[in-house]
């Protein structure tokens, strides 16, 4: 049963199908998020395929809810997006997620129709009590290869480049560019020594611009940490 009164800035569509998925989806998904992908968002996380943009859409925000008036709550869920497709799916939800789509004491029966007719919008990404960052990725092996990965990214504006040079380098066009490893994850084999400088660049509506990040990476960096 569809919901009247829709407003237009949300997308419809025609065939959605949601599937229950697993909280451990994510940590397998092809963004990196690896364990964070359990406690992002609270876990509320939803796979897409046709939003994931090959990579660009890795960490963007949508409120979503189902359109069975009876049963689903009129805000639904904000999720972060990962990767995940499936046979004739748009979304595919994290368990926490899903049930966060039913009014009070009515998830267990939206569950047991396992697909649901949705409509969605992006949204801007909020963290509160927590700051953009970076993280050393678990797949860097120090110091042949560095790869950082990008968490809590607030807003609608997406990363496209990440540029790394050593602090001691005065010309700032001589930055190496990192390549993506896991799509939201950048890596670089061979990283600058030393204590390295790092930015990136950020493209949405307003265009692109580059944003220096105050932290250094240590010469002696680690996984996990920055």
């Amino acid at each position: 049963m569809g919901r009247t009164g829709v407003t237009p800035w949300w997308i419809q569509i025609q065939t959605p199908i949601f599937k229950f998925g697993s909280d451990s989806d994510t940590e397998r998904g092809a963004c990196g998020y690896s364990e964070f992908g359990k406690t992002i968002n609270r876990g509320n996380v939803g796979a897409v395929s046709r939003l994931y943009r090959n990579g660009t859409g890795c960490g963007a925000c949508y409120q979503v809810r189902c359109t069975h008036v009876q049963l689903c709550r009129d805000n639904g869920v904000t999720i972060v997006a990962d990767y995940g497709e499936g046979d004739h799916t748009d979304f595919i939800l994290s368990p926490s997620a899903f049930v966060k789509l039913a009014r009070p004491n009515m998830a267990l029966e939206l569950v047991a129709y396992g697909v649901v007719d949705i409509e969605y919008r992006r949204v801007p990404c909020q963290y509160p009590g927590n700051n953009f960052m970076f993280k050393i990725h678990e797949h860097s092996r120090f110091p042949t290869c560095l790869a950082l990965i990008n968490l809590y990214q607030s807003g609608q504006r997406v990363i496209v480049a990440v540029e790394l040079w050593q602090v001691r380098r005065i010309a700032r066009s001589g930055g190496e560019c990192v390549g993506h490893l896991a799509q939201s994850v950048w890596d670089m084999p061979d990283p600058p020594k030393g204590l390295i400088n790092i930015r990136f660049q950020v493209s949405g509506v307003d265009g692109e611009t580059w944003i220096l990040l105050s932290n250094i990476i240590p010469g002696d960096w680690k996984t996990g940490c920055l």
